[in-house]
């Protein structure tokens, strides 16, 4: 059993016990029908899932005692919520409502909002994710969660990137021992296109000069708005070799259209 180094003052954490999946459905039916000591029980049983979560906070200097109480309320919202019929395990569907209730509580109720409809595709995609690797044994695509569910993969992205954390856009997110690959990397430029045509000429001209892979890479990160991540995939190349592309491609445009 996981161990988890968060200390909670008057509750020893290692002897908290962990319900199953089993357990946490066969309780839910007991609450559905009337008895509320189920409730109680689902409560107790889950804790170790505020736990883990909290887990990310603790090297903030924050006081875990308020989040992990901020956590439970996360938790009972979720099961209160929670309904059978969604087929999904009781962490897959509480760890958004627990971790969003403490990022709810740390900005102090300036958060950004998300949609009902927003996260009911986030709830819907990780259902069918779960169901998925269940049968397949992996992960599915975002192209074969699109055709399951008739969403666009743009619309997939957004509803589960909206149950994630924010972070800054310096965050290193990789390093090979050499360039490091930081989280502004990932980002797709959306910005709208110069206005000025002879920049758009001189750009055009340099493009036409370099490396036709590296000229693609561009095109698909700047133009197309596709992520590092996604070309490495189109490529069957690494994401750090695609960022190592981008950069020299750049440093050759800017030699070229100065």
């Amino acid at each position: 059993m996981s161990k988890y180094k968060v200390d909670i003052t008057g509750i020893n954490t290692s002897q908290l016990k962990a319900l199953s999946h089993e357990q946490n459905m066969e309780l839910f039916k007991k609450l559905k029908a009337g008895n509320e000591e189920a409730k109680n029980e689902l409560i107790n049983g889950n804790l170790k899932l505020v736990l883990s979560i909290l887990k990310g906070f603790n090297k903030h200097n924050l006081n875990m005692d308020d989040l992990f109480q901020v956590g439970v309320i996360g938790l009972i919202k979720a099961i209160d919520n929670f309904d059978i019929s969604y087929n999904l395990k009781l962490s897959t569907y509480g760890v958004p409502l627990i971790l969003g209730e403490i990022k709810k509580y740390l900005r102090d109720n300036t958060s950004i909002r998300v949609s009902r409809s927003i996260k009911d595709n986030a709830y819907q995609i990780l259902r069918f994710k779960e169901d998925y690797i269940n049968v397949h044994g992996r992960e599915p695509s975002i192209t074969e969660i699109s055709c399951a569910l008739g969403m666009k993969e743009y619309d997939i992205g957004y509803a589960l990137e909206s149950l994630r954390e924010p972070m800054s856009i310096f965050e290193p997110i990789y390093s090979d021992g050499g360039d490091t690959i930081y989280l502004e990397d990932q980002i797709a430029d959306k910005k709208e296109q110069s206005k000025d045509h002879d920049m758009l000429i001189s750009m055009h001209r340099a493009l036409q000069k370099i490396d036709v892979r590296e000229r693609n890479v561009l095109m698909d990160r700047f133009v197309v708005g596709k992520t590092q991540s996604e070309i490495a995939r189109m490529l069957n190349i690494s994401q750090a070799q695609v960022s190592r592309i981008e950069k020299n491609a750049m440093a050759k445009v800017r030699k070229l259209i100065k």
